[in-house]
Parts: C-alpha cells; sequence; structure tokens
C-alpha cells in the first residue's frame, strides 16, 4: 500500500527513497551552502529543501538515523517531529549534539529519517471515572525493569 505525496524539491541532492522493500523510512539530506558545525550540547535546524503536501489524515514523522546516533552522538531533538498535513514550508530538522566533540553537517549528508504515517483523530468524552485495569495509575517505571 502506498500514498501519494505531492513533493518540491530545490535540493541539489535526489528525492528521498526507501532503501529496501521494508524500510519504514526514508533519508532526509541536509541542504547546505556551507558546512554546520554544532558544538558539543549545540543545536541548530538543518534545511532540507522540500516542501510536502501531505493528505489529510497523515502526518510526516522526523526520527534519528540510528547510526548517526550511535556512533556520533547526533540525533533530532523533538524526536519524532512532526509534520502536519496542512503545514507547506521547508522540512527542517533539529539536530542536536548529544557527544564531548564538534560535529560538521556537511550539504548531503543523511542527517534524519522520514516516516509518513496514518493518524485518527480523538473525541474526547467527560466521564467521572475510568475502567479499573491491573495497572491502575502506576506509570514511570511501575511494571519493573526486567
Amino acid at each position: 500500500m502506498s500514498v501519494t505525496i505531492k513533493v518540491i524539491n530545490t535540493s541539489s541532492h535526489a528525492l528521498p527513497n526507501y532503501e529496501t522493500l521494508s524500510s519504514a523510512g526514508m533519508d532526509l539530506r541536509a541542504e547546505l551552502p556551507e558546512p554546520i558545525t554544532l558544538k558539543p550540547l549545540g543545536r541548530a535546524i538543518v534545511k532540507t529543501g522540500l516542501f510536502i503536501e501531505l493528505p489529510i489524515g497523515y502526518e510526516a514523522q522526523v526520527r534519528p538515523r540510528s547510526g548517526l546516533a550511535a556512533k556520533k552522538g547526533i540525533t533530532v531533538l523533538n524526536s519524532p517531529g512532526t509534520i502536519d498535513a496542512d503545514y507547506r514550508g521547508e522540512i527542517g530538522v533539529i539536530l542536536v549534539n548529544l557527544s564531548d566533540e564538534p560535529f560538521t553537517v556537511e550539504n548531503g549528508e543523511r542527517i534524519a529519517q522520514l516516516i509518513i504515517a496514518k493518524h485518527e483523530r480523538a473525541e474526547w468524552v467527560t466521564a467521572e471515572v475510568l475502567t479499573e485495569t491491573d495497572r491502575g495509575a502506576g506509570g514511570f517505571g511501575s511494571t519493573g525493569t526486567k
């Protein structure tokens, strides 16, 4: 199953694509006039040169690339970032350097992955009580660690 998405590509790179038949995400590349260096704990919005038009009922999620996070300590700060169906601006990725060494983002570097996902809209129903469960109000580690 696939969904059709309009895209404008002002970057100097090919459109994102799925690397394998089973890939959930497509890599986003930095579109930079000059490299950006992120100092330790530094952050920057890195532009991609991509503008998209999603159908209503879909979102695009911007997520970290696992290799960049594991090897270099570079991740997406607001992970996952959400691109709504009515947004028409350029896709930007908020990168943060969680390592103790500077990291330079080069033009064309794969910086994040983009996931296209269906979503539902919620309708609130006001209630006086909620259905009881075994877990109850337990949260933040209440189910154990092993």
